[in-house]
C-alpha cells in the first residue's frame, strides 16, 4: 500500500522508519518506563548504570527496527535479536526481560504512532517475541575440523590471541613457500579467523583490543602476500571500493579489492569514511567500470543507499555498475536490490565473478 502526501506517493514502510528514527530517543523513554511500570523490580533492582544501559537497549531495539521495517527485511531485525541472544547473557540480562522490553515497544508503538504506520514494526515485534525464545544460545565455531585448512586457520588464530605477529606471518609465508595460493590462504584463514575473532568477542572471550590487535595483524600479514597478487597480467578493468561514512570494518572489502587486483583488474581502495564527493572524483579520475561499497551494520543501511542515489546522479554514474556486500547482504538476499545496487556477493570470490556478469550485461 502507498500513501499519498501531497501528491507525492510514499512508502508507508519508509515512512514508518523515517518515524522511528525520528522519534527514538522519545520512543525508547515510554516504552522504558513502560516496562519498569509493569516490572518494578527492575527499576528498584537496578543501578543507575543499569538503567542507562536499559534505556541504550531500547535504543537499539528501535534503530534495527526501523532499518529492517524501511527495507521490509525481517530477517535484519531477527539477525539483531540472535545476537541480543548471545550477548545479553554476558551482562546478567534475562530472556525473559529482552522479551518483556521488545512487548514494552510493541504497545508503545501501537499507541503513539499512526496506525497506517505501525502495522509493519509491531508485526515484526511480535513475530520477534516468539523467535527469541527459539534463537540459539550460542555460536558454534567456523573452525571445525572439516573447514578447508582448519588446522592452519587455528595455528594462526592462536597466534594472535597471543599477540604473537611473528608466529602468525612465519605460518602464513611457509605455507606459501610450500604453494599454498594466495586465494586459499584468504578463504581458508583470514576469512574464517577473521569470522571467528568476531564470534569469540560476541561471546566475551576476548576483548576488544583483542579483536583490534587481531585484524590489524592480519592487515600486516595480508600486505606481505602483495607482491604476488599484483604480479597478475591486467585486464584492462578498473575496480573502485569503499566502506560507506562511518563503518570501520573495512577488512572484508580490503579482501574483495584483492581478489580483483588477483583478477586482473586495477584496484582503487579508498577505505573507510570517505565523503561522497571524493568517491564520485575517483571513479572519474580511475575511469571506474565497478563501484564496491560495504557496509557492515544494517543502521548504515540508509547511508549505502543515499551514497548510490548520489552515484546514480553524477555523471560517471551513467556508466558505472555499483555493487554492495557486507553482513547485512548476507543476511537478506534481495537487500542488494532494495538499496538500488546492481548486484551483491557473499564472499570476496564470488564478488568477482558477479563484476564480471555485471559488465557483461
Amino acid at each position: 500500500m502507498l500513501v499519498e502526501n501531497d501528491g507525492i506517493t510514499e512508502n508507508p514502510n519508509k515512512l514508518a522508519g523515517d518515524y522511528l528514527n525520528a522519534r527514538r530517543a522519545e520512543l525508547a523513554q515510554f516504552a522504558m518506563h513502560r516496562q519498569y511500570s509493569q516490572q518494578p523490580e527492575l527499576e528498584s533492582g537496578y543501578s543507575e548504570r543499569q538503567k542507562i544501559h536499559a534505556l541504550e537497549d531500547m535504543n537499539y531495539h528501535l534503530q534495527y527496527l526501523a532499518e529492517a521495517v524501511t527495507r521490509e527485511s525481517p530477517l535484519l531485525f531477527e539477525d539483531y535479536l540472535r545476537w541480543l541472544k548471545v550477548f545479553l547473557p554476558r551482562v546478567g540480562v534475562g530472556e525473559g526481560d529482552v522479551v518483556n522490553s521488545l512487548a514494552a515497544v510493541k504497545e508503545t508503538l501501537s499507541e503513539m504512532m499512526p496506525v497506517e504506520l505501525a502495522v509493519l514494526p509491531t508485526r515484526y515485534l511480535a513475530e520477534g517475541m516468539i523467535r527469541m525464545t527459539t534463537l540459539p544460545g550460542d555460536l558454534p565455531t567456523v573452525l571445525g575440523e572439516s573447514a578447508p585448512m582448519a588446522l592452519l586457520a587455528t595455528q594462526y588464530l592462536n597466534s594472535l590471541l597471543r599477540a604473537d605477529r611473528r608466529t602468525a606471518s612465519r605460518l602464513i609465508l611457509e605455507d606459501v613457500e610450500k604453494g599454498a595460493s594466495v586465494r586459499d590462504l584468504y578463504l581458508g584463514v583470514f576469512q574464517p579467523v577473521q569470522l571467528e575473532i568476531g564470534r569469540l568477542w560476541q561471546l566475551g572471550k576476548i576483548t576488544v583490543a583483542q579483536e583490534h590487535f587481531c585484524t590489524a595483524a592480519t592487515q600486516m600479514v595480508m600486505s606481505q602476500l602483495y607482491p604476488l597478487i599484483f604480479r597478475q597480467e591486467r585486464n584492462g578493468r578498473t575496480f573502485v571500493a569503499s566502506c560507506i561514512s562511518g563503518e570501520l570494518h573495512e577488512i572484508g572489502l580490503r579482501f574483495v579489492a584483492d581478489f580483483f587486483e588477483m583478477d586482473g583488474w586495477d584496484t582503487y581502495y579508498l577505505g573507510a569514511n570517505v565523503p561522497t564527493t571524493a568517491i564520485i572524483s575517483s571513479l572519474k579520475e580511475q575511469k571506474a567500470d565497478l563501484l564496491g561499497i560495504s557496509a557492515t551494520m544494517p543502521f548504515h543501511l540508509s547511508k549505502v543507499e543515499a551514497l548510490i542515489r548520489d552515484v546514480r546522479q553524477s555523471e560517471v554514474g551513467r556508466r558505472v555498475k555499483i555493487m554492495v556486500g557486507g553482513y547485512p547482504f548476507t543476511l537478506d538476499p534481495d537487500l542488494w536490490s532494495k538499496v538500488g545496487a546492481d548486484g551483491s556477493a557473499r564472499d570476496a570470490q564470488e564478488a568477482v565473478r558477479v563484476g564480471e556478469q555485471l559488465l557483461a550485461e
